[in-house]
């Protein structure tokens, strides 16, 4: 071999990874859309990602995450999943309640969908059956509609002497809010309480909620399941101990933030669950092949220290019963 041979080989030979590297295929994109802002999150992104690394996906490795936040504004989302959409995103996580899979759902045919619903989602339309969805969405239903009973129950344990129950509900999100005020009504009944519906669906309209709660004074609150309300859950708890409200929520980081007792699925696990089912889309599943996940693992939550500001001895049995109790 000559001198001007070896150089052209060796010349060749240098420019195989560079060759190799444009051949590799590109990083898949996961879409993960949310009403929320991510501060809000980061126990439940932790679990997503997790998700991913049981499916052997690890963000930035070997898959790439492109996140739309609403930050609260559910008009936004329309537009943010379109974005995703025109981002050819290899599959769209929905999570943050029915407004952001409605959203995606409206978006796409093609691209699957794996979404997290607090109320069934053949109802919804979500899906043709929990064990064959069909079409291209999927997700996890975390059962907090069903749970409404068990809260009330456990209010009503916490505070035997309750007769009057505020029920908090977001009126724009008026799938579950139909849902939640039937379900509630149809529980206090059962057990003897009355309730009285009140609405929020801004900071200032939660205000005026819990201004009408002093003046009315209902022995207790249950606030419905509703992303925006887990959104502002530092203000429910603020209001709630200034004026003295016992409040039942779904998610355990009211009771993290100051609350005094929720009681719903694991979220966290939630989470993970809609980024393993995202993993295994990518590995090549397909969401009308993949029924829908129904949350298993649910959670008492109790603040101990609210309870003793407010006055309220917890009962042995529920303490016993709490899977985790806040001092």
């Amino acid at each position: 071999m000559n001198k001007r041979e070896f150089i052209t080989l060796l010349g060749g030979a240098a420019a195989w990874p560079v060759a190799a590297r444009a051949q590799q295929p590109a990083m898949p994109v996961v879409g993960l859309l949310d009403q929320r802002s991510p501060d809000e999150l980061e126990d439940r992104l932790r679990g997503f990602r997790q998700g991913l690394k049981d499916s052997d996906f690890v963000e930035g490795q070997n898959v790439a995450i492109d996140y739309r936040w609403a930050q609260n504004k559910e008009d936004r989302l329309p537009e943010l999943a379109a974005d995703l959409v025109r981002r050819r995103v290899a599959v769209i996580a929905a999570t943050g309640g029915i407004g952001p899979t409605l959203a995606a759902k409206a978006a796409t045919t093609t691209i699957p969908v794996v979404f997290i619903v607090s109320d069934d989602p053949v109802r919804l339309g979500l899906v043709a059956s929990l064990a064959r969805p069909g079409g291209n969405l999927t997700g996890i239903n975390f059962f907090n509609v069903e749970l409404t009973a068990k809260r009330l129950e456990l209010l009503r344990e916490l505070v035997p002497a309750t007769t009057r129950v505020a029920v908090l509900i977001n009126p724009a999100n008026t799938e579950y809010t139909e849902t939640t005020v039937r379900e509630v009504g149809a529980a206090a009944r059962t057990i003897g309480l009355q309730i009285q519906v009140l609405n929020a669906s801004t900071s200032r309209e939660i205000d005026a909620a819990f201004a009408t709660i002093v003046r009315e004074r209902p022995d207790a609150l249950f606030v419905g399941n509703d992303a925006f309300f887990n959104a502002r859950r530092v203000q429910l708890a603020l209001l709630a101990g200034r004026h003295g409200v016992p409040a039942i929520l779904s998610d355990r980081e009211y009771a993290e933030a100051g609350g005094l007792m929720t009681y719903g699925s694991n979220i966290v696990d939630v989470y993970r669950q809609v980024g393993v089912y995202a993993g295994r889309i990518l590995k090549g599943a397909k969401p009308a092949d993949l029924p829908v996940v129904q949350s298993t693992k649910f959670e008492l939550v109790i603040n101990a220290q609210t309870a003793r500001m407010l006055g309220l001895p917890v009962p042995d049995k529920l303490l016993a019963t709490a899977d985790e109790v806040i001092e």
